[in-house]
């Protein structure tokens, strides 16, 4: 009776996420894996047991979490013994067994004081087990030696709130033991911890860190959403995902900011961003075109061409999985147009807002 009424529950939750749109539409030649990195469960500090994180895993639309419990900061040890690190992740697993949605990989946070070390995940772990050593050193050397993908965790936690590379990160990155960092960390979000991965070749990532539930931190049945780290790979399989994680094509989703490199942000940008072919109505030189927005998030602009809008301000909002129609005042009848932007909400450096380009031939 136990597994007839899983099984139903399983089908019914896969059926509300098949008719849910996607996020976000791949570039050409390209898959999107919308991911959370870091998680926890009763096992460590977290308050549910590992299969509310596939309910809502499932429930939010994602594609792949990880389960990363610490490995060293057990308050709940009196109440729930943990002497393998390898069990919550289990659980999820076995949970998780009937879906065709959702991926879960082994992780496990690295916690010793947040100083000087600081805290650090590591994901597609063999076993979490090994991970306990005498120091984080150790630990992060173990889970090099398992080829996990290893990642400073809220580097902003500092009195001050600035993130800064310090001497123990430095050796870290100088040994390629450190491969990514947190830029976006619960409802934070670190523009120094952005400059620090563009200076050291870090991936760029955003997480939840949740310990409670998702709905609470995040409002997600009034249309909010965690942080997401979007994972631009040449295929679908976990191989493929942590091959593009080292390569650091990632894309980060909070609130209603995309935050990333320059080349990925312009590929999901122009796959998602898309114009209609523009044509002037009999007997006037204003120019008709349609943006469509075909993601999940609106999308906000500056325009910075030589022309003007018709309807339109220089700054127009485009909502998601809607579309726009833009008349521009040309002027005279043209065979082709450009249509520089802004993106608003389109980091790829502090402070420094992505560019999009459209040229357009006119029918």
């Amino acid at each position: 009776m136990y597994f007839f009424f899983l099984t139903l529950n399983l089908s019914f939750i896969r059926g509300q996420i098949d008719d849910k749109k996607s996020f976000f539409l791949p570039p050409s030649g390209y898959s999107i894996i919308s991911t959370d990195l870091h998680i926890h469960t009763v096992f460590s500090d977290g308050s549910v047991w590992p299969n509310i994180r596939v309910k809502e895993a499932l429930k939010e639309g994602l594609d792949l979490i990880a389960i990363t419990d610490h490995i060293e900061y057990l308050p709940h040890r009196e109440d729930i013994p943990y002497p393998d690190r390898n069990r919550p992740f289990n659980i999820a697993k076995e949970y998780n067994k009937y879906s065709k949605k959702l991926r879960i990989i082994n992780g496990s946070e690295i916690t010793r004081d947040i100083s000087p070390s600081g805290h650090f995940n590591a994901v597609f772990l063999k076993d979490a087990n090994k991970l306990v050593q005498k120091d984080s050193l150790s630990g992060i050397i173990e889970a090099n030696k398992q080829n996990a993908f290893v990642f400073w965790n809220h580097p902003n936690w500092d009195s001050t709130g600035i993130a800064r590379l310090k001497e123990f990160q430095t050796y870290l990155v100088n040994k390629k033991l450190l491969h990514g960092i947190e830029v976006v960390n619960e409802t934070t979000f670190s523009e120094e911890a952005f400059q620090i991965a563009i200076d050291n070749n870090l991936t760029i990532l955003g997480t939840s860190d949740i310990h409670e539930l998702t709905e609470w931190t995040h409002d997600i049945s009034r249309g909010g959403h965690r942080p997401i780290t979007f994972v631009l790979t040449k295929g679908l399989s976990d191989s493929d995902l942590k091959k593009a994680l080292f390569k650091g094509e990632t894309l980060v989703w909070f609130k209603d900011l995309l935050i990333g490199k320059k080349t990925v942000l312009n590929k999901v940008l122009k796959s998602n961003l898309i114009f209609s072919k523009p044509f002037y109505p009999k007997g006037k030189t204003i120019l008709n075109a349609t943006l469509q927005n075909k993601s999940a998030t609106k999308i906000q602009l500056k325009y910075t061409g030589q022309y003007s809008f018709h309807d339109d301000s220089d700054i127009i909002t485009i909502n998601p999985y809607s579309e726009l129609k833009l008349r521009i005042k040309t002027r005279e009848i043209i065979d082709k147009v450009n249509l520089p932007f802004i993106v608003l909400n389109a980091l790829e450096g502090p402070k420094n807002h992505t560019k999009i380009e459209y040229n357009l031939k006119i029918n």
